[in-house]
C-alpha cells in the first residue's frame, strides 16, 4: 500500500509549533493513520462546504483538526492546524 505524500504550509508549521507536547503527539499518531489511510473511520475525515468547499478537514481529538487538500490521490497538503478556527 502506498503512503500519502505530506506538505505543510508555512501557517500549519508556525501553528504547529504553539501546541503542546501532547496534542503534538497525538497529531503525530492521527497522521501516521493519515498517511495509510486518509478515510479511517477513526480520523472523521469530511469534506468542507461553502468558503472552504475545496479543503478537507480530518479530526485529531474532540478540539483540534488539522485542514488539507488532496494535490493528487496520494498527495496532500496540510493547511492549517487546530480548534475550529482553522475553518475561518
Amino acid at each position: 500500500m502506498k503512503m500519502i505524500d505530506i506538505s505543510y504550509t508555512s501557517k500549519f508549521e508556525k501553528n504547529f509549533k504553539r501546541l503542546d507536547l501532547t496534542v503534538k503527539s497525538k497529531i503525530k499518531q492521527r497522521v501516521e493513520i493519515f498517511q495509510t489511510d486518509p478515510h479511517d473511520p477513526r480520523l472523521k475525515t469530511h469534506k468542507l462546504s461553502g468558503q472552504l468547499k475545496d479543503y478537507y478537514a480530518f479530526s485529531i481529538n474532540h478540539s483540534y483538526r488539522i485542514l488539507f487538500i488532496f494535490e493528487s490521490s496520494n498527495s496532500v497538503t496540510f493547511i492549517d492546524v487546530g480548534t475550529h478556527s482553522v475553518y475561518e
